[in-house]
């Protein structure tokens, strides 16, 4: 069986088609918040390409398998008094799941954000029929907290968000 490499790499603008194309499908969008266009178009592409290449420090980074990009992952740090936590966010091209990619990629931001960001804490917020993303998260050791009842209205359904967290184990 050939080995199977999965990485986060910084995005580029070469990535721009490809990104589009996998990220224009509604059974992605169907999982993310509404800021994520739908349609993904390739100038939805770019500009999210330029806004990353400008985060200081770096906070989302494409995921890469077997030398394709194939998703998206990103940390996005918070404000004030929760300076010290991120919300991770994340999606993989619907022709990459279930290939353990997903869970890789958490791992990996996940360390980066402990040992390269210095957080306390991250956290998720998951669409309760988004059962493959809460799984992939207590994959990596992510604790579900509790459930937002009736938190979320996604495609004019209402829906409860169950939420996720780890954290740094310097600090528990």
């Amino acid at each position: 069986m050939k080995h199977q490499e999965i990485k986060i790499r910084e995005l580029k603008l070469s990535d721009t088609s490809r990104l589009a194309e996998l990220a224009n499908n509604s059974n992605i969008w169907n999982n993310l918040r509404d800021y994520f266009p739908y349609p993904y178009k390739e100038s939805d592409a770019e500009l999210f390409i330029n806004h990353v290449q400008t985060q200081n420090p770096q906070q989302s980074f494409g995921i890469e398998y077997n030398n394709d990009i194939c998703g998206v992952i990103s940390l996005i740090i918070q404000s004030d008094v929760y300076r010290r936590s991120a919300e991770i966010g994340y999606w993989i091209g619907e022709p990459y799941w279930g290939k353990g990619i997903a869970t890789k990629a958490v791992e990996l931001i996940t360390r980066y954000g402990f040992e390269k960001l210095n957080l306390i804490r991250i956290y998720a917020g998951i669409f309760e029929n988004n059962i493959a993303s809460m799984k992939i998260l207590e994959k990596n050791g992510y604790i579900n907290e509790g459930i937002s009842l009736k938190a979320v209205v996604k495609n004019s359904v209402l829906l409860n968000e169950h939420r996720y967290f780890i954290v740094n184990k310097n600090y528990q």
